[in-house]
């Protein structure tokens, strides 16, 4: 299949962009703009499109991961795709930034962990054919633990050096660990385009953020 896939992450410090015909990435881009990546995000997909000689209109299905990560990356990042995709009369699929991370992994189980900061963890766990086994959830991470289900578990983080340590003296203390890449975006494109082709592709508004749990601003208001 040729159907051209856009995809976009900006959900985390390093973002990235991809082009793919079908599954097969045509070129993957990792960003990095502590500035923020609205300043340079079309900029660098115009950038991708025109060194492979095509135009935003022939894209057939625009991606975005859509969290969990930055509340800021991830509304930028959304609303790319989306605006592109209302101007071209094209559908979105979001995929969850733990989806993605899951598909580097090789074993029957994975346990995709990422950085939720406040001495917490993004957690869920997926089978071999990406379903989820346990859902993404958020906690500590001795505690995401004691969730897993029983069984050889792979753990899968862009970073897990952090919570290596924890794992001394528990039953995944020699579990394998799989670094998966800084971006993602062809992760999250390859994801797209099987959900676009089995008609899971939505339309532009009605895409919505991943946050797993509320933003610090709605967290401070509750609290108060």
């Amino acid at each position: 299949m040729n159907e051209l896939i856009l995809a976009v992450d900006t959900t985390h410090e390093f973002g990235s962009l991809a082009l793919l015909k079908g599954r097969e990435p045509v070129e993957e881009v990792l960003l990095h703009s502590p500035e923020g990546f609205g300043r340079i995000l079309f900029e660098r997909l115009g950038q991708l499109l025109e060194r492979h000689g095509r135009k935003v209109r022939e894209v057939d299905c625009f991606a975005a991961a859509s969290g969990p990560g930055s509340f800021t990356g991830v509304r930028i990042g959304l609303a790319c795709v989306k605006g592109l995709a209302e101007a071209t009369g094209r559908p979105v699929v979001a995929v969850s930034n733990l989806d993605a991370l899951a598909t580097f992994g090789t074993a029957p189980l994975r346990a995709v962990v990422l950085d939720a900061r406040r001495g917490e963890v993004y957690g869920a766990v997926y089978d071999g054919r990406g379903e989820a086994v346990r859902p993404e959830t958020v906690m500590p991470f001795i505690a995401w633990l004691g969730t897993l289900p029983q069984g050889e578990i792979e753990f899968i983080s862009t970073d897990f050096s952090p919570f290596a340590p924890t794992l001394a003296g528990t039953r995944f203390e020699k579990a394998a660990v799989t670094a998966a890449p800084r971006a993602l975006a062809a992760a999250a494109g390859r994801i797209a385009y099987g959900r676009w082709r089995a008609g899971l592709a939505a339309d532009p508004a009605a895409i919505d953020a991943n946050y797993v749990r509320r933003s610090d601003a709605e967290l401070f208001w509750k609290e108060s």
